[in-house]
């Protein structure tokens, strides 16, 4: 609601669905598979897998025995958590490898963050999970990229030599002599039967044409093994992702904490800062009135005035900093709200449990937020407001309005913190508190924004 566009022409008209693409038949897409771009970029990574894979054997031998057998001197410790954390080193070069040859995007863990001095930095080292996790996974490319891979790769370049064998058998009359001293004009032996005639060469290409097809589906299937470890062992933990949100969150609510002290400085500056310099100025040219024998009656008019717009606008500042209806609970003050709203707002409010005061906060003004946004932009005649618990024990604050529609769920912050307004702003104030902000407003509407929040602020 807060994010809809101005201009109900672009959100009114509903887009039109693209019909799927029918799938091609099995056999259409067995026959087409070692001629599509995907085979042929799988094929390279096994080749470059297998160059790798020995690379990273030679590295754990020579790294990691080197350094546990030197680890009985000083440097050899600094020298074995520098191989332990290389590692890290060789999830980039397989992340940006798999993203590129296997169209398949890994996320990047989170960055070392070192510990101060020698001993931290080796203990943060030895307690790295992305560096053990990385390692783990060079471990199985010792195996899946190296053994396996050059298995599939032999088998691959011998099926597709049988393919072309019959060139050869016409060019070089291979001969073969069995146990009688018999001389065969053979291309291959398989057990006593000689392929040595034209019907056996061509059946015997043909096998190896068949052979060719189902080693793509073999070496799909290795690739599709490298991608899963690679996903198992190489993106963040689940840990790492908490991680990463907690910490945006808490920059967006430090950022947010400071927009609200320049905001109330702002306002008390340029209003009620103001208002009181008018007042003392009134004050004093009545008092130098009364030193003349004037009449400052009109001067204490305008600075009773004065005082009472400066009380007001103190009184607007405290309730923007925390609502004085709060003190009751949630449901007065969100019925405060939907009094002063300038469209119907029909609220409905059930809570077994008083939510944490800071809970309450950001239920309170995330409602206040967004009547005033489907107030401005919505469209809309009537407003539905409920805070129900949810099933996780939390609760769910929902705000729904009949109007055009055409909101977007906030996208996630990918590490960053978003502050401001709008639904991203929310879905922040949200975060802040491992809550999170579900939107459904498809165009013709209705809207309906739904903020989860649990009932106490986590530690």
């Amino acid at each position: 609601m807060s994010e809809m566009s101005a201009e109900p022409t672009l959100v009114l008209e509903r887009p039109e669905t693209t019909p799927e693409r029918a799938r091609p038949p099995l056999w259409l897409t067995v026959l087409r598979a070692p001629f599509e771009k995907r085979t042929w970029k799988e094929l390279a990574y096994l080749l470059v897998a297998l160059v790798l894979g020995c690379v990273a054997a030679v590295y754990l031998f020579v790294g990691i025995g080197g350094g546990l057998y030197i680890s009985i001197f000083l440097i050899g410790l600094p020298i074995l958590a520098g191989i332990f954390l290389g590692a890290r080193v060789w999830g980039r070069v397989y992340r940006a490898l798999i993203g590129g040859l296997l169209d398949t995007p890994v996320p990047a863990p989170p960055p070392f963050a070192p510990r101060p001095g020698l001993i931290g930095w080796l203990r943060g080292v030895a307690t790295d999970r992305t560096s053990w996790r990385a390692l783990a996974f060079l471990l199985t490319q010792v195996v899946l990229g190296v053994v396996v891979g050059y298995v599939v790769l032999i088998v691959g370049v011998v099926c597709a030599f049988i393919v072309v064998s019959p060139i050869f058998w016409v060019i070089d009359h291979p001969v073969n002599v069995d146990e009688n001293g018999v001389e065969h004009h053979s291309l291959a032996q398989i057990g006593d039967f000689y392929v040595e005639t034209w019907p056996s060469v061509i059946a015997f290409a043909l096998a190896g044409l068949i052979a060719c097809f189902v080693m793509v589906w073999v070496m799909r299937g290795v690739c599709w093994l490298h991608r899963q470890l690679a996903l198992a062992l190489l993106t963040p933990t689940s840990r790492d992702r908490q991680l990463t949100e907690l910490q945006a969150s808490r920059h967006a609510a430090v950022q947010d904490s400071a927009a609200t002290l320049r905001r109330l400085e702002r306002d008390l500056h340029d209003g009620t800062q103001a208002r009181l310099v008018s007042i003392a100025m009134a004050l004093a040219r009545a008092e130098e009135r009364l030193a003349t024998g004037g009449d400052p009656s009109d001067l204490i008019v305008d600075a009773r005035t004065g005082a009472k717009e400066a009380l007001t606008e103190l009184r607007e500042l405290v309730r923007g900093i925390h609502p004085p209806a709060l003190e009751l609970g949630l449901e007065p003050a969100l019925e405060t709200l939907a009094a002063r709203c300038a469209l119907p707002v029909e609220l409905r409010v059930l809570l077994p449990t008083r939510p944490d005061p800071a809970i309450e906060a950001i239920a309170y003004f995330s409602v206040a937020e967004l009547l005033t946004n489907v107030a401005k932009h919505a469209n809309a005649s009537h407003i539905w407001v409920s805070v129900l618990p949810e099933g996780s024990g939390g609760i769910a604050v929902t705000v729904r309005d009949n109007g055009m529609g055409g909101a977007l769920q906030p996208a996630e912050p990918n590490g960053e913190s978003v502050v401001g307004g709008g639904l991203s702003g929310l879905a922040s104030r949200a975060r802040t508190v491992d809550g999170r902000l579900v939107v459904d407003s498809p165009p013709g509407g209705p809207t309906v924004v739904t903020m989860l929040l649990p009932v106490a602020v986590p530690k």
